[in-house]
């Protein structure tokens, strides 16, 4: 009798999990899809963290899978984009415990003095990294687009990691002193006090590539395609003719960087052999910021293969400076062919 009874227990309770089960499957589901909605404006939030969209996209996982293992806990939490939030700032800030500050050539360094190839490099994790437009422009929340420009991003790595997310969450993405205490895990007196740190210490930062803010909000056309014309015939004189008489080039890993006409007209002679035959293809870039994937010739069967992402900034009509950021990986990260053709007409498109 008393096993019988158990069998109808162990019955009733079969009987009684499956609305039980569907239930939690329907949750299970709106989990996957908020937090798929989410991964946009995470990948932005984290990539200003960052600077890199290396690790922007690492820690993102990182969040979503911390978030779906325990979205059973949280499920009847009122906020729960203020939880994921808490859980993706804790990612960044344990990253960025030991990090060293990533940085842009031109605040690390002088110009180059002696034009020669570049040899000196430092490693991945040194740098700021370009992010891919999509990654870093979410379409259900309004930010300034300059708040994703590679020189705002620059002065955010200046920031202690706590500050530079206060910052992020209040003057970025305009949340309310509340919600960012709540994602934060901080009181909101803690998180005002931290903003306006974190003002004082943009106020008070000097750095080079602060030069490059306020450049052409609209993007010259005519500039932008001269300048691949130019390269792609690798025409010096053509080049030099785009850039302002003070005009500049970077190129990370490396950490020299060119600044004045004569100085660029010798480097880009003394690259010349590397860059002949090169292919651009247009890409957008750092709040929707015109750039250039760059092809090199891999050999003689015509192959083009990945080497830089070309940003250009622009400032009265003319380039103030153009970022080289040479990693093939970015590529990949871009959504860009692993090869080209050389015999491609390229200016299909175009």
């Amino acid at each position: 009798m008393a096993g019988g009874s158990r069998r109808v227990a162990a019955s009733a309770s079969g009987n009684s999990s499956r609305p039980q089960r569907r239930k939690r499957n329907m949750s299970q589901k709106h989990g996957i899809d908020m937090l798929e909605e989410l991964r946009s404006e995470l990948t932005g939030y984290c990539y200003r963290m960052m600077g890199s969209i290396f690790e922007a996209e690492d820690a993102v996982q990182d969040t979503l899978l911390r978030a779906w293992q325990s979205w059973d806990q949280i499920r009847q939490d009122s906020s729960r984009k203020s939880w994921v939030y808490r859980i993706a700032t804790n990612v960044c800030l344990d990253r960025l415990r030991n990090a060293k500050r990533r940085a842009l050539p031109m605040d690390l360094s002088e110009p180059a003095a002696i034009i020669k190839e570049p040899s000196d490099s430092l490693p991945r994790n040194s740098w700021i990294w370009p992010a891919p437009d999509n990654a870093t422009d979410p379409a259900n929340i309004v930010v300034s687009r300059e708040t994703v420009r590679l020189s705002f991003i620059a002065i955010l790595q200046i920031l202690p990691p706590r500050q530079r997310a206060v910052l992020i969450l209040l003057d970025v993405f305009r949340w309310s002193a509340n919600e960012a205490a709540h994602a934060m895990g901080m009181t909101t007196a803690a998180v005002n006090s931290a903003v306006q740190r974190a003002r004082s210490g943009i106020a008070r930062s000097n750095l080079r590539s602060e030069e490059l803010q306020g450049g052409d909000a609209q993007a010259d056309q005519q500039v932008l395609a001269s300048y691949m014309e130019a390269f792609e015939q690798y025409d010096i004189d053509a080049l030099l003719a785009l850039f302002h008489e003070n005009g500049s080039l970077s190129m990370p890993p490396f950490t020299m960087w060119v600044r004045g006409s004569s100085n660029l007209s010798s480097f880009y002679t003394i690259t010349r052999s590397h860059c002949l035959g090169s292919r651009l293809l247009p890409v957008r870039a750092n709040g929707d910021c015109p750039a250039f994937a760059q092809y090199v010739p891999a050999g003689p069967d015509g192959r083009l293969v990945p080497w830089s992402i070309h940003i250009p900034e622009l400032k009265q009509g003319k380039i103030a400076h153009i970022h080289h950021f040479i990693d093939p990986e970015l590529f990949l990260r871009f959504g860009l062919p692993a090869d080209l053709d050389a015999r491609q007409n390229f200016s299909i498109g175009r």
